[in-house]
């Protein structure tokens, strides 16, 4: 792909599923988390089902990201944006507040399924388009001792639903029914697809 794209993520696992398929990008940076930018809204609505808020926040970023661009004068060029939360018995599960907070998420995902939604989009200033992926990983049960030793790697704390299949939590997974890079955070196939939307194909 000759034009570079702007990664609206600050997320390091994006980055390298970019690279794995040949994307060239810049990283768009926020000022600081997304909760902290105003025109980004990662409260949930009420009623707000997990793949519906999914989507609504990676547009936000994706249209938040283009904002930022005509802000700062940058090259024009392309922003795809990517949000992930887990739902399980129907509620959305995001990013832990505190130690006490992923151990409370951890021991929901112990011994059963849940769901993994990734929503992506990607705009140009003219046009903006989404995708939802969607997946279902499985959790062995797991001990308090287990927790403890997982949440001491200090690995869950940036991560929806307080794990990252990438790294320790892989030991946790049982089973997964989807797109592994989905559940890590952007579906390549997915985003792959939609680039080729906009005549950016890798």
């Amino acid at each position: 792909m000759q034009t570079p794209i702007y990664l609206a993520s600050n997320s390091p696992r994006r980055r390298e599923l970019l690279r794995q398929i040949g994307v060239r990008f810049d990283v768009l940076l926020f000022r600081g988390m997304a909760r902290g930018d105003h025109d980004i809204d990662e409260t949930p609505h009420p009623d707000e089902v997990p793949a519906d808020y999914v989507q609504r926040v990676a547009l936000s970023k994706a249209e938040g990201g283009m904002q930022r661009v005509l802000w700062r004068h940058l090259p024009p060029r392309p922003v795809l944006s990517a949000d992930t939360t887990l739902e399980v018995d129907g509620q959305i599960i995001g990013k832990p507040d505190d130690t006490d907070h992923a151990a409370e998420i951890l021991r929901a995902l112990s011994g059963r399924s849940h769901i993994v939604h990734t929503a992506i989009a990607l705009t140009d200033g003219q046009r903006t388009e989404h995708r939802l992926n969607t997946n279902q990983v499985r959790f062995r049960a797991l001990s308090e001792t287990d927790i403890r030793r997982y949440i001491a790697t200090g690995e869950p704390m940036d991560k929806a639903g307080a794990y990252g299949i990438q790294g320790r939590a892989a030991m946790f997974v049982e089973h997964i029914e989807g797109s592994y890079t989905g559940i890590m955070g952007l579906p390549l196939f997915d985003t792959a697809a939609l680039l080729e939307r906009f005549g950016l194909a890798p």
